[in-house]
């Protein structure tokens, strides 16, 4: 067994340095041809670092021809497949500029969208890919309106704008959290007025009213009635919108007590 195991690892050793050893020499080949035949053929048994290596060299060798095109796609297409997505948007949307009618243009625009899509990190981390990947997807949508793709790009902008929502929302709750009532009043009301149509619309009312009841109670007295108001409207609110809120009995217990306070 031992044997078999041993004879077996040398056996891969000397493939690997032959296939080394052959790559090695094709890198330093003047034959063109044999480079980007190759440099195909490492793409399509998918290994993509060796691809990468040779097509390298055919982009300043080609430079000016036809032939640039299919390296640059295969270029692009190397990085996307080593979810080295930063760089892989770049070149994708590259091809797509600078051959506007090639037929793989559309797929590349797409794509170069679509890195920033998974390069979107979870939702509580910074979400600058987000916002790029929403604006390049949107970007797609008005390059070509009639593509297969549209209905793609609509579920994916939505799936990002409900991350930006979540990311908004825990802003919100977190200035509420540190006792900042008036800027989580002012976060969640952003929110309600960036996402309309929310799922999350009431637990952010909630966190706007408690916002509002304890910023009243922590005001200066003439203007505790405006925020014990605003508290009463926003509880209003949500009892018609939510008339089985899971938060009913605390809300009703500030609401009690806002009443309260006003009728003073």
């Amino acid at each position: 067994m031992f044997r078999r195991w041993f004879f077996g690892l040398i056996i891969l050793t000397v493939l690997l340095s032959v296939s080394c050893s052959k790559h090695s020499r094709i890198l330093k080949s003047n034959d063109n041809e044999m480079k980007y035949e190759a440099a195909v053929d490492y793409y399509e048994k998918g290994d993509y670092y060796r691809a990468i290596q040779l097509f390298d060299q055919l982009i300043a060798i080609y430079r000016g021809t036809e032939r640039l095109e299919s390296i640059n796609y295969y270029y692009a297409n190397c990085y996307y497949q080593q979810s080295d997505y930063l760089l892989a948007s770049y070149y994708f949307k590259r091809f797509a500029q600078n051959y506007r009618d090639n037929p793989k243009a559309e797929e590349c625009m797409y794509l170069n969208a679509y890195c920033y899509y998974l390069d979107s990190p979870r939702y509580s981390l910074d979400q600058t890919n987000t916002y790029e990947a929403i604006k390049e997807m949107q970007l797609f949508i008005n390059m070509f309106p009639n593509s297969d793709s549209i209905g793609s790009c609509n579920r994916v902008i939505d799936e990002l704008r409900y991350k930006l929502e979540k990311k908004a929302i825990e802003i919100g709750i977190q200035y509420y959290k540190t006792r900042h009532y008036k800027a989580a009043i002012t976060a969640l009301e952003n929110v309600t007025r960036d996402f309309p149509d929310s799922r999350n619309r009431e637990e952010i009312l909630y966190f706007i009213m408690k916002s509002y009841y304890f910023y009243a109670i922590h005001s200066v007295d003439n203007k505790q009635d405006e925020r014990y108001q605003e508290a009463v409207e926003i509880y209003n609110d949500i009892i018609y919108l939510f008339p089985e809120t899971k938060y009913h009995r605390e809300l009703k217990s500030m609401h009690k007590n806002a009443m309260d306070e006003l009728s003073n």
